[in-house]
């Protein structure tokens, strides 16, 4: 159980980090065409959260197969 607490914490940290660098991404946008750094600054959190979020979108399916198999 301590392992899915783990990951839906890393889930909602990512999410913050994934918000600021939009933010961040569109202000830089306002003084013209921004370094690419900063384009493709959103994608690391991004595809980190794809791979959390898929595994707590499985968590569901997977304890319901584990407790049929249980009776």
């Amino acid at each position: 159980m301590r392992f899915n607490a783990l990951v839906r914490q890393t889930h909602r940290w990512l999410s913050i980090l994934f918000t600021a660098t939009v933010v961040a991404n569109f202000a830089a946008m306002a003084f013209g065409t921004p370094p690419a750094w900063i384009v493709y600054a959103p994608l690391p959190p991004l595809f980190l959260m794809l791979a959390t979020g898929l595994y707590m979108f499985t968590l569901p399916y997977l304890a319901r197969r584990r407790d049929a198999g249980a009776n």
